[in-house]
């Protein structure tokens, strides 16, 4: 049976990436790089083609959907958990690539913890 804990950040992250790349994918956020008011607008902020914005989206998406299986598949909460926070170590670092506010950056930071604290619960 997994800990409490790991499945409330197993949900958190993936309740918050899905909210980000499906709901507010098109909408203007207060976190989104440079002056972007849409996720495809914020890749090219960061000098990435736009076709890295629907790469990077499916395997947010992918690995949102694959931690929540993982609370009844638990073999899936490693590897999911370790691309998450990979992702969001990438998306911290353009951030501060481009000189965003801190602010803009921390959504990405707590997602990139969350999943290293589930990783570290789920690999005794």
């Amino acid at each position: 049976m997994l800990p409490l804990t790991s499945i409330a950040l197993q949900l958190i992250i993936s309740i918050g990436l899905l909210n980000v790349w499906i709901l507010r994918f098109n909408k203007k956020t207060p976190y989104r790089g440079g002056v972007a008011t849409t996720m495809k607008e914020e890749f090219l902020q960061y000098g990435l083609p736009v076709w890295a914005c629907y790469v990077v989206g499916f395997w947010k998406i992918l690995s949102a959907v694959l931690l929540v299986l993982g609370i009844w598949i638990p073999v899936l909460i490693l590897p999911s958990a370790i691309l998450i926070l990979f992702l969001m170590l990438a998306a911290v670092t353009m951030h501060l690539m481009i000189r965003d506010p801190l602010k803009k950056a921390m959504p990405a930071f707590l997602v990139l913890v969350m999943s290293g604290a589930v990783i570290v619960i789920n690999n005794p």
